[in-house]
Formats: C-alpha cells, structure tokens, sequence
C-alpha cells in the first residue's frame, strides 16, 4: 500500500466521519482480517494465510502492516528460530467486533432475502 494511503485518516477531507472507517477497512482481506481475529483471537501468519488462501504473502502483510500502522492490529515478535509472530485486535481494533457482528448479521439477512449467494 502507497506511504500516502496509510496516512489519509489525518486528511480534512472527509464529508463525514463514517468514511473513516470505510478507509480504515478498506482492502480486500482487511475485513477477514479483523473478522478473524475478532472471532478468533490472536493468530499467527501462517494460520492467517491458512484461512486467506487466496491472498498472496506480499499483499496479507501489507495489509497487517496497514492495520499495525493505524492501529487496529498490534504485532508480536517472538524470538525464536524460526521467528514467531502473533497478531491481534488492539484495544479501538476490539472495539470493531460488534460493529461487524451486526454486519454479519446483516448479511445473512441480505442473501436470505435474495435467495442465497450469488442469486
């Protein structure tokens, strides 16, 4: 992610605050990113990458390193051979978890509304 994408939460710019959170979750797999470690609880990358299978090694840690950065996230660095590294929700990041709840559960309703998936 551009330096300069990382830091638009700082910028005036915004008609309404709600766009904060669209920028701080924007990604594609920032949201199962939070999603996972919100129900989950702390992982570590490869469990992470076990569950996102789709994202490339490059484009997960970028995104961890976005949330690190805007402090959803926080990194935990075990010295060990190999290194192990844990991440979790910080305290605002935990603060997400019914937020997204809600949303689950709004997109549940969505599908049934409409069918199921892909209807």
């Amino acid at each position: 992610m551009p330096e300069d994408r990382t830091h638009k939460v700082s910028c005036s710019s915004y008609v309404n605050e709600v766009e904060v959170a669209f920028e701080l979750l924007s990604g594609k797999w920032v949201p199962l990113i939070v999603w996972t470690l919100a129900t989950e609880g702390t992982k570590r990358f490869g469990e992470l990458r076990k569950i996102m299978q789709s994202a490339t090694q490059k484009m997960l840690t970028q995104q961890l390193r976005a949330l690190e950065k805007n402090g959803l996230v926080s990194r935990k660095i075990y010295p060990e051979v190999p290194p192990v590294v844990e991440y979790s929700l910080t305290d605002i990041g935990r603060k997400l978890s019914p937020i997204l709840k809600d949303l689950n559960a709004w997109s549940r309703e969505y599908l049934d509304d409409r069918g199921g998936r892909g209807k």
